[in-house]
This record gives structure tokens, C-alpha cells and sequence, in this order.
């Protein structure tokens, strides 16, 4: 058996920790006035502020930075319930996440939200849908939600992507070449999912083929990903794995 082999054998996902801090943090156009917010607080106009983007843009890091700076904790949407209401009512800040995932009680989370209004808390409530869409059915609560003051998270631009490329790869603890970072930021979706979704899959492949990310196995990579392209005979061509 190849050395190859058996490395592709035994490879799985080793865990890794993403870096959370404010330093962490990569800025630009899709993201400046979300962290201009983030980094305003307490001077907020309103008790509730709602951050909104799609899956893997960096809700969850601007959440902890937010609970670093004001001292409050984050937790789940599902999490709210009415036995944890007085005891979330109590934190002077208080990041709730997700709440497009489904929220424990949302009788308990408008009342929550009315809470903190009276007592001068503040609230970062995180989603990846508008409140109307996002399967809530107390009227109230999505009226509340949607009144209040938000800001989106955009899709980047190229520079970004490449930056948060950088970032996925170092939280990771792989080292790839500038070369290669430009490669998969031109031939990829504009999105923070999609550099999540691909380094991911290149860290995978690599550490199964015991090498480095290189050029060649991105390419190789992408080209799987490529919705299964016919030739001119009509038979699908085989991926050829470059080294």
C-alpha cells in the first residue's frame, strides 16, 4: 500500500477552533457599517438591534466580539423559554442567535425584548432571513423585530474573499501560497459560504493526500464541484488528480 494511500485512509477532520477576536475581524465594504455598529455600542439608537446576513458571514463572530465588549453572553434563539427569562432579564447585554433556526418560546422572547426596552438593556438578536421569513408566528414578536434598527451583511468583494480566505486557511493552521488564494477567489461564489465550504474541503483533501493545498488540487477540487460538464463524445470525462 502507497504511502498516499494510506494517508487517504486516514485522514479526518482534525478540530479547530475559528479565531473570534475583534483583531480577527476582516473588514470591508460587505461588512464596514455592520462593525461600525458592532464597535458603537452602547451608543445605539434602540434597545434591539438586529444583524442579518447569510450562512457563514460572520454573524456569529461579530456576536462574540460584541459579548467581549459589553460583557454579556451570547446563547441560541432555542434557548429562550419562559423559565429563562428572569435571569436573562438581568444581563445588562445579551446576544441571541439565530433566531431563524427556530426560538424556544417566542412569547418569552417578545417579552424578553420588552424587558430589556424598560430596563435599558441591550440586545443583538442574529438571523439569516428577514423576521417575515423566518417562520415566526406570534404577530407581535415579528412586528417588534421587524420595527427594529438592522444592519445586513452584504456578500464581498473580491479583495475580501481573498483576506477571508486567508483567515479560514490560518484558523486551520495551513499555510497556502498567495498563488492559490488567488486561484480559488476568482473561481469560487462571491460568499462567505462558499470560502467556508471550499477551504474545508481542501484542507480535507490535502491532509488525505498527506501534501500541501497546492494549485493542482484545487483545480482538482473545483473541477468536481463543476456541475458534472459532458464532452464532445458525450461521455463525462474522469477527474485526473494532479499532484
Amino acid at each position: 500500500m502507497t504511502r498516499e494511500r494510506m494517508a487517504r485512509q486516514l485522514a479526518f477532520e482534525l478540530p479547530f477552533t475559528p479565531a473570534f477576536g475583534a483583531d480577527d475581524y476582516l473588514v470591508g465594504a460587505a461588512n464596514e457599517r455592520a462593525f461600525a455598529l458592532i464597535e458603537a455600542w452602547p451608543a445605539w439608537p434602540d434597545a434591539l438591534l438586529r444583524l442579518e446576513g447569510p450562512a457563514g458571514s460572520g454573524k456569529s463572530h461579530l456576536a462574540a466580539i460584541w459579548a467581549e465588549q459589553s460583557g454579556g453572553p451570547v446563547i441560541r434563539a432555542s434557548s429562550v423559554v419562559a423559565d429563562a427569562v428572569p435571569a436573562l432579564a438581568d444581563e445588562a447585554a445579551l446576544a441571541i442567535e439565530d433566531i431563524d433556526r427556530g426560538v424556544g418560546d417566542e412569547r418569552a422572547l417578545f417579552h424578553l425584548i420588552n424587558l430589556a426596552r424598560e430596563r435599558g438593556s441591550s440586545l443583538l438578536l442574529t438571523g439569516a432571513k428577514a423576521p417575515d421569513a423566518c417562520g415566526l408566528l406570534v404577530p407581535d414578536l415579528v412586528s417588534r423585530l421587524r420595527l427594529a434598527p438592522s444592519v445586513a451583511l452584504e456578500a464581498p468583494d473580491e479583495a475580501l474573499l481573498r483576506a477571508v480566505l486567508v483567515k479560514l486557511f490560518h484558523d486551520r493552521q495551513v499555510m497556502v501560497d498567495a498563488a492559490v488564494i488567488d486561484f480559488v477567489a476568482s473561481r469560487i461564489e462571491r460568499s462567505f459560504a462558499a470560502a467556508v465550504e471550499i477551504v474545508a474541503e481542501l484542507d480535507r483533501e490535502a491532509l488525505s493526500r498527506g501534501r500541501r493545498v497546492t494549485r493542482p488540487i484545487a483545480a482538482n477540487i473545483l473541477a468536481l464541484r463543476e456541475p458534472n460538464p459532458v464532452g464532445d463524445n458525450g461521455i463525462h470525462p474522469p477527474v485526473t488528480w494532479e499532484t
